[in-house]
């Protein structure tokens, strides 16, 4: 399967625990988000969805996901890579006070994934990968689900292209430190990522 995401996501405790059954979204809190986020546009709340429909938004939409101890933003503006991209970043990161936060931005046709990771709103892990290009950014410590990935080269294997499929890295870091489960798996516990409720914006 061929995934596009535009996905931050923010977890105070460890996403296995935080997300699961049960989960009620906030309108209040998410329409406080998304106008932190674009103060100076004009936003009509168009009404709820699920994030398997969110995951890449038109270009003058968002969707915001708020629960008790979760974040959610899919923001198209994130597969920019540029400085707004890392604000939208750095302000999902900060907007939850303790926790932990994702940013994982996958595209189908390019074959790229940037990762970005914080932990209590600092930056700890910046990974930018396309198939074509190799390794465009590196910084920070990598996350232990990365390993695998990484074994060819750094055992010298060159890295255009790629020795790994940017699509699987991503997932797997969504999986490991966003979810606690693959974004397409439902638990034993009924749980499935994709059927999260979100509230959708339109920027006018």
């Amino acid at each position: 399967m061929a995934w596009s995401v535009a996905l931050a996501c923010a977890s105070a405790g460890q996403p296995a625990e935080v997300f699961g059954p049960g989960l009620r979204p906030d309108p209040v809190a998410a329409a406080r988000l998304a106008h932190g986020l674009y103060p100076a546009a004009r936003l009509v709340e168009t009404g709820d969805t699920v994030l398997d429909f969110a995951l890449w938004p038109y270009e003058d939409e968002l969707f915001v996901g708020a629960y008790d101890r979760a974040l959610l933003l899919c923001d198209r503006r994130l597969f920019g890579l540029d400085d707004d991209a890392r604000r939208i970043a750095d302000s999902v990161a900060a907007a939850l006070p303790g926790a932990s936060c994702g940013v994982l931005v996958l595209h189908s046709v390019i074959s790229g994934c940037w990762f970005r990771w914080y932990e209590a709103g600092a930056l700890r892990r910046d990974v930018f990968v396309t198939r074509e290009d190799g390794v465009v950014v590196d910084q920070g410590d990598r996350l232990p689900v990365e390993r695998p990935f990484w074994a060819a080269i750094d055992q010298g294997a060159p890295d255009v292209p790629l020795p790994f499929d940017p699509e699987e890295f991503g997932l797997a870091l969504a999986s490991s430190h966003m979810f606690g489960r693959g974004i397409a798996d439902r638990g034993a516990d009924g749980f499935l990522p994709l059927e999260l409720p979100l509230r959708r914006f339109k920027l006018c």
